[in-house]
């Protein structure tokens, strides 16, 4: 089963997140699929490339809660 869910990166206590489409087997920091976007944040910076994230949730992948409020977001 696919997930969209974000991947840590940036050091202590400055998280930066890649948002990632990956098995949902795997570990949270593990190689993803494919890339789709970014979250900052400290910053409340974010960017998604939409078409990407529809064409995986119509393949059936599932998003965390974060990754929906973020597309949320963006839809708006």
């Amino acid at each position: 089963m696919l997930k969209i869910r974000l991947k840590r990166l940036g050091r202590k206590k400055q998280p930066i997140y890649r948002i990632i489409v990956i098995d949902s087997r795997k570990p949270r920091d593990s190689r993803a699929i494919e890339e789709i976007g970014f979250y900052n944040p400290i910053t409340k910076t974010y960017e998604i490339n939409l078409e990407k994230a529809k064409k995986r949730i119509n393949q059936g992948a599932q998003t965390t809660k974060k990754v929906q409020q973020i597309i949320e977001k963006l839809k708006n």
